[in-house]
């Protein structure tokens, strides 16, 4: 029940910045704006643009895009909770901590938008604070996967399809966090290394 409350919120949050960025959008292609659109130079004539900045574009999109990710998958989470609680017949282990595990991951979701943008000029101590953000939402997600793997522990546990679908996500969970914090590295790495050479 948690994890649609916290998905409800999140969506109110990132919906309106989505929809605020395509009224702009609507703006610069019909109403002659130019928030998004740069200076343009047309036939050797200077288009009547201000110059707008793509990049805006980016972040606004992205601070939508990266909280979606966890709109999608916070109700998934709590369902999962539930589901390995009742089928291994115990309360959920740490419930308090995967309360303050899922408030987190939500929170944190909407300060990493920038990890999507590293090769846009972002300034390098700009793009090390994303990065240092992106890997932190990795504490609470360790925290709902040790909690799970908590329940099920000296639990009795039936088998039924919810619990295996249950199981299943918990493991598709555990492998994308692993694939996960092995392309950051790699990201930073390659950032880095592009700026010492």
């Amino acid at each position: 029940m948690l994890g649609v409350v916290y998905h409800a919120i999140l969506g109110l949050l990132a919906f309106g910045v989505l929809f605020s960025a395509g009224i702009l959008l609507l703006l610069d292609r019909n109403a002659g704006t130019s928030f998004f659109v740069p200076l343009v130079v047309v036939n050797g004539q200077l288009a009547a643009h201000k110059g707008g900045s793509p990049l805006l574009w980016q972040h606004l999109f992205w601070f939508f895009g990266h909280p979606e990710v966890y709109i999608a998958i916070l109700p998934a989470m709590g369902l999962c909770s539930q589901l390995v609680s009742v089928f291994s017949r115990k309360p959920i282990f740490g419930y308090k901590a995967m309360v303050y595990a899922m408030l987190s991951i939500g929170l944190l979701g909407f300060m990493v938008w920038g990890h999507h943008m590293f090769m846009s000029g972002m300034s390098p101590y700009t793009a090390f604070a994303f990065s240092v953000m992106t890997m932190a939402i990795g504490v609470p997600s360790a925290i709902k996967t040790f909690n799970w793997l908590g329940t099920l522990w000296g639990g009795r546990i039936r088998l039924y399809s919810p619990m295996l679908f249950a199981i299943g996500f918990v493991s598709l969970f555990v492998s994308g966090e692993l694939v996960d914090r092995f392309s950051r590295n790699r990201c930073w790495t390659f950032r880095c290394m592009t700026h010492i050479s």
